[in-house]
């Protein structure tokens, strides 16, 4: 389990974090987000302990991270988005180097295990400075779980890497948060963290305005579906009826396709192909898409901003 409370950080005169409240149980995997400046490194660097809270507390394990810092910290695992690698070593000499840092167990058979969960087994005895970006970044991801650590921060745990991979990596992340492991996320790649996470909590000028699960963050911004159609051609005033409909909150054209919002969070693809057909529009595809989270990132962090601009206007009158 990590907790924080009214965790703050401030550089002189300015509020990088203000006052996080975080609670991650174990067996869940989070996703922490936000713009960029936002606090979210900052956040991470203090619950790692390798940067220090102007205010507030830090709980790992049920214990202050102060308590025991070394003791807690090798029961983490950290995948960080730059990692300093040795090149000159292979890859079972680098996991073995830092699961002897960690009194890993079993550190052998964890190794194999990983290694062969992103099919990196066979170049196990390759030279680091011979991998790839995208190979580098799975060998750093085993290496922040060689030691079968009970918690998880990751910092961009998937750049670099082709579909594939991140389908690997989200796999092992999936399998340890069944194992009852706490998972933190940080990453730019919404899509994945939404297929990946079982709660978001968004960062935006240092503070965190939101927190909940996908479902009710799609509620907050009208839980509308996107609606993809592709026609064969676009009948006059085709759009322009489209949206006199009450099930459709919006309506955007590209030549003869066509993105439909619709008002609530319901497939509606039945009654807008009847609307469509009325029209003489002749349908050649048609694809149905529930709010995402990048959509809902967009409309939660725009709105704060604004507020926070409103906050700031009205305190300098």
């Amino acid at each position: 389990m990590i907790e924080t409370k009214d965790l703050t950080k401030r550089f002189g005169t300015f509020t990088a974090v203000d006052n996080i409240n975080l609670k991650l149980e174990p067996g869940e995997i989070y996703g922490l987000l936000g713009p960029n400046g936002a606090g979210k490194t900052t956040t991470i660097s203090m619950i790692l302990g390798t940067l220090v809270p102007t205010k507030g507390e830090i709980f790992v394990f049920g214990q202050t991270l102060s308590s025991d810092p070394f003791a807690i910290k090798r029961r983490i695992g950290v995948v960080a988005e730059s990692q300093a690698f040795y090149r000159e070593m292979t890859a079972w000499e680098y996991l073995m180097f830092f699961a002897e840092l960690y009194q890993a167990e079993e550190a052998e058979p964890r190794a194999e295990e990983l290694l062969s969960a992103v099919e990196l087994w066979d170049w196990r005895n390759g030279l680091i400075g011979q991998f790839s970006a995208g190979m580098r970044r799975k060998l750093g991801f085993v290496r922040g779980l060689i030691h079968s650590p009970e918690a998880l921060i990751l910092d961009e745990p998937v750049a670099n890497l082709d579909p594939y991979g991140i389908l690997q990596i989200r796999k092992i992340l999936q399998a340890e948060r069944d194992l009852g492991r706490t998972i933190l996320i940080s990453s730019h790649i919404l899509s994945e963290v939404e297929q990946t996470v079982d709660r978001v909590g968004i960062i935006s000028k240092g503070r965190l305005i939101i927190e909940d699960n996908m479902h009710n963050l799609r509620q907050l911004v009208g839980g509308r579906r996107r609606i993809e159609v592709e026609l064969v051609e676009l009948p006059n005033s085709l759009v322009r009826h489209l949206e006199a409909l009450d099930f459709i909150s919006e309506v955007i054209q590209d030549k003869s396709n066509l993105t439909v919002y619709t008002s609530e969070d319901r497939d509606y693809r039945s009654d807008l192909g009847t609307a469509l057909s009325q029209q003489g529009a002749i349908v050649q595809g048609m694809r149905a898409h529930e709010a995402s989270l990048e959509e809902a990132f967009i409309t939660i962090t725009e709105q704060h901003i604004r507020e926070w601009a409103g906050e700031r206007e009205h305190d300098d009158n």
